[in-house]
């Protein structure tokens, strides 16, 4: 059972004009179905990871003031996609909460502090997808956010620095043209320490306006993308789009697949098993004075 998280600082910017409009402390007894719905389906995500997602406190709980997504090494059959009834058995479990269907925003600053799992072959993430279908139902054409992932923490890592095992957590938007012409960009980064931020609680935001994302661990900015830097074939005369939409928010813990696979140590190492991601909160800020770009608030370099 994990203890409450310790008390830290938000690494919140004040005075900037970012007004709270949805959070979620996780005090309750379980989660807040009016915030988060929980997904039960084995698909792999498009990338060949190897959990069945279920909505079973095995896997996703509230406990001492944390969301606590926890990873388990077993034989699991459900619905292929969500909703089906065609059926997939996979050999780990774990959780994946979405506010899809309930909360989405067009910019704002989105912050979450939590302990990240280590071990090879996880991978959790704390990312957003375009809900709206201004720019169709189709990934990456409706666009992805990703405010926070890591893979392998702990493993060996040549090319890292300050630590022998792998230290980094990652940013990166997704978009373009359908599969397989799809484009990415993002960016790798270190705590200042250089520590593994498996070790404890972190703090991992972005801050998105009309033409602009920024990233930030810690307080600290690591990664900035502008709209010369991203399209969509659904809108290739609207230079921010797709990120000019509405966004949900999406929190989870995957095993396996072809992101943290073929890195480090390679494959899974059965043996981190059971581990967990734990989150102690979620906030969501928007631009009391600038709803319609955001940019009024957003941080100076």
């Amino acid at each position: 059972m994990p203890n409450a998280a310790p008390d830290g600082p938000d690494f919140h910017p004040a005075d900037k004009g970012w007004a709270l409009a949805w959070s979620d402390e996780f005090d309750g007894a379980e989660p807040d179905a009016a915030k988060w719905s929980l997904e039960h389906a084995c698909w792999g995500g498009g990338n060949d990871e190897k959990q069945c997602y279920t909505d079973r406190e095995d896997n996703v709980e509230l406990i001492n003031g944390l969301l606590r997504i926890v990873a388990l090494e077993e034989s699991y059959t459900g619905p292929d996609n969500p909703g089906d009834t065609q059926q997939k058995t996979q050999p780990y479990t774990s959780g994946k909460i979405l506010t899809r269907g309930l909360a989405d925003w067009t910019y704002g600053r989105f912050e979450l502090r939590g302990k990240l799992p280590e071990g090879q072959g996880t991978w959790p993430a704390f990312w957003m997808l375009g809900g709206s279908g201004t720019y169709g139902n189709t990934w990456p054409l409706l666009g992805e956010i990703d405010i926070m992932e890591s893979v392998n923490l702990g493993a060996r890592c040549d090319e890292c620095t300050g630590t022998d095992g792998e230290n980094r957590t990652s940013s990166a938007l997704h978009f373009g043209n359908n599969y397989p012409d799809n484009r990415s960009t993002g960016d790798k980064t270190t705590l200042a320490s250089q520590v593994n931020p498996a070790d404890d609680y972190h703090v991992w935001a972005v801050e998105w306006g009309e033409g602009i994302i920024k990233w930030f661990l810690d307080g600290e900015l690591y990664s900035t993308k502008t709209s010369d830097q991203w399209f969509t074939s659904a809108a290739p005369n609207n230079e921010n789009a797709p990120f000019d939409a509405s966004f949900y928010l999406i929190i989870n813990l995957a095993i396996g697949g072809n992101y943290p696979e073929p890195l480090n140590e390679t494959g899974i190492a059965d043996s981190s098993l059971p581990n967990q991601l734990l989150v102690d909160w979620v906030r969501v800020y928007q631009c009391e004075d600038d709803m319609e770009t955001g940019l009024a608030c957003m941080q100076s370099d």
